[in-house]
């Protein structure tokens, strides 16, 4: 009952995931909340103008990042247009680096240069395929981003992540199997089937970027969460320079919807098994974070941290629909 007497309905969905069995929460009710801090973008960060102490800016790049030993990357470190690849003074796995892209000490989201994330990615390219000729038994990679403190990241300069190691996360796991399930029961392949089928109803369909399909998650676990998926391509050495092109382009397409919504932090994740076995397709996954800005509240409250399920406001076909106009060649 509201309080004037009246009896209300608040519909909640529930959607379960049809590749991963994780189930989410649309609670439609919410998207009536006045979330604070996102009636327009914040301001940049504290750090945005601190260029000085940046260890990731010119010149100091060169002095105070560390460098590969000789036997793995015999420069030191992987320099490709504005990008500088060096070892994470602070790694995830038995192999990580920090890959930078576009020279300015910060960048506000959906404003990179593509050409910056192109040259940072095919970095990530060469020390995953470098690293697996020394080591070809690393064969769980990632490439992550973590875009302001929001989102989890330390340093405001633009920068990916990218590790490998032998041990398997719970996703690599788990798509590992399901992947290799799949295949043996059917002959297909696991992304590609879904990819078809989400193309047959169209309803979460976003647009391309090259042979890269751009789609809103069925049972997001994250908010406006974003998929793409290179169909028949298992490896990111693998990728050819269009594929990452087009990588570069819908990432910063999401970025672009993202910023629409007034929305500054967000997350990148692309995960590979590098085995000749693998039927695991490569799949980029963005979602937004909240807002980093004074007395904003975190977009992760109890219900997903103690119940582990995600509960969101926007259907994702509703993020589709949203999101459409930024893969098209018009939007700036």
């Amino acid at each position: 009952m509201d309080p004037g007497g009246s009896a209300v309905e608040k519909p909640v969905e529930i959607r379960t995931h049809p590749l991963t069995g994780r189930s989410c929460r649309i609670t439609f009710a919410r998207s009536e909340e006045k979330e604070a801090g996102t009636a327009r973008l914040p301001e940049p960060p504290p750090a945005a103008s601190d260029t000085d102490s940046c260890p990731f800016c010119r010149p100091q790049v060169l002095e105070r990042t560390p460098r590969f030993p000789p036997d793995l990357i015999s420069e030191g470190r992987l320099i490709k247009g504005e990008s500088i690849l060096f070892p994470n003074l602070y790694p995830y796995g038995r192999y990580s680096a920090v890959s930078l892209f576009d020279n300015r000490h910060f960048v506000e989201i959906g404003k990179a240069d593509p050409g910056t994330y192109t040259d940072s990615l095919e970095n990530c390219q060469d020390y995953v395929r470098r690293v697996r000729t020394v080591d070809p038994d690393t064969d769980c990679w990632a490439i992550t981003q973590n875009h302001l403190p929001s989102a989890g990241g330390s340093l405001v300069h633009p920068h990916l992540q990218v590790f490998g190691d032998r041990a398997a996360s719970n996703h690599h796991r788990f798509f590992r199997n399901k992947a290799a399930t799949h295949r043996e029961q059917t002959g297909a392949l696991l992304f590609s089937d879904y990819l078809r089928l989400e193309k047959k109803t169209g309803r979460r369909m976003i647009g391309n970027t090259g042979r890269w399909e751009w789609m809103a998650a069925f049972a997001p676990e994250g908010f406006f969460e974003i998929w793409g998926i290179l169909p028949g391509v298992f490896s990111i050495p693998r990728m050819t320079p269009s594929d990452i092109e087009g990588l570069a382009r819908g990432i910063l397409n999401a970025q672009k919807f993202y910023r629409s919504l007034n929305r500054n932090g967000y997350n990148l994740g692309i995960l590979s098994i590098e085995r000749e076995a693998s039927r695991l397709e490569l799949r980029a996954v963005l979602m937004v974070r909240a807002n980093y800005a004074p007395w904003v509240r975190s977009d992760l409250t109890g219900f997903e941290m103690m119940l582990g399920e995600m509960a969101t406001f926007t259907a994702p076909e509703e993020t589709a629909r949203l999101a459409r106009p930024f893969w098209s060649a018009s939007c700036p």
